[in-house]
């Protein structure tokens, strides 16, 4: 992946990154790769990513990792999940940074309250 910004493995249980996991991500999309043998990649445009949130177990905030839970508008990801994320704090600020300038670039906005009635349109 040209210009990645921020990679990383998928760390165990312990915060070692013994798996077959990377997350990554670069100006304008977020990868997962996974596999030894047989490898699957998946990658999601930055402007797709509806939302984010962070979530740490006692554990993971033991072992200084947690898991970043990302919301996609993507049809073929959907909404999704890196975890065990080593410094997940700053990585989930700067993905958020990323997807807003990215939104920003490519003039994508969207509703927050959708299904919400206008308060004109109560009236009719």
């Amino acid at each position: 992946m040209t210009n990645t910004i921020w990679r990383a493995r998928k760390r165990n249980f312990l915060g070692l990154p013994w798996t077959f996991t990377i997350y990554g991500f670069s100006e304008d999309r977020l990868y997962i790769k996974t596999g030894v043998l047989n490898t699957r990649e998946d990658e999601v445009r930055l402007y797709r990513i509806t939302d984010i949130g962070l979530e740490r177990s006692l554990w993971q905030r033991i072992m200084g990792m947690g898991t970043i839970r990302v919301y996609s508008s993507d049809q073929s990801l959907g909404d999704f999940s890196l975890v065990n994320v080593k410094d997940c704090e700053n990585v989930k600020e700067q993905l958020s940074q990323l997807i807003e300038a990215e939104r920003e670039n490519k003039r994508v906005s969207s509703r927050e309250f959708l299904g919400v009635e206008d308060e004109g349109d109560a009236l009719l």
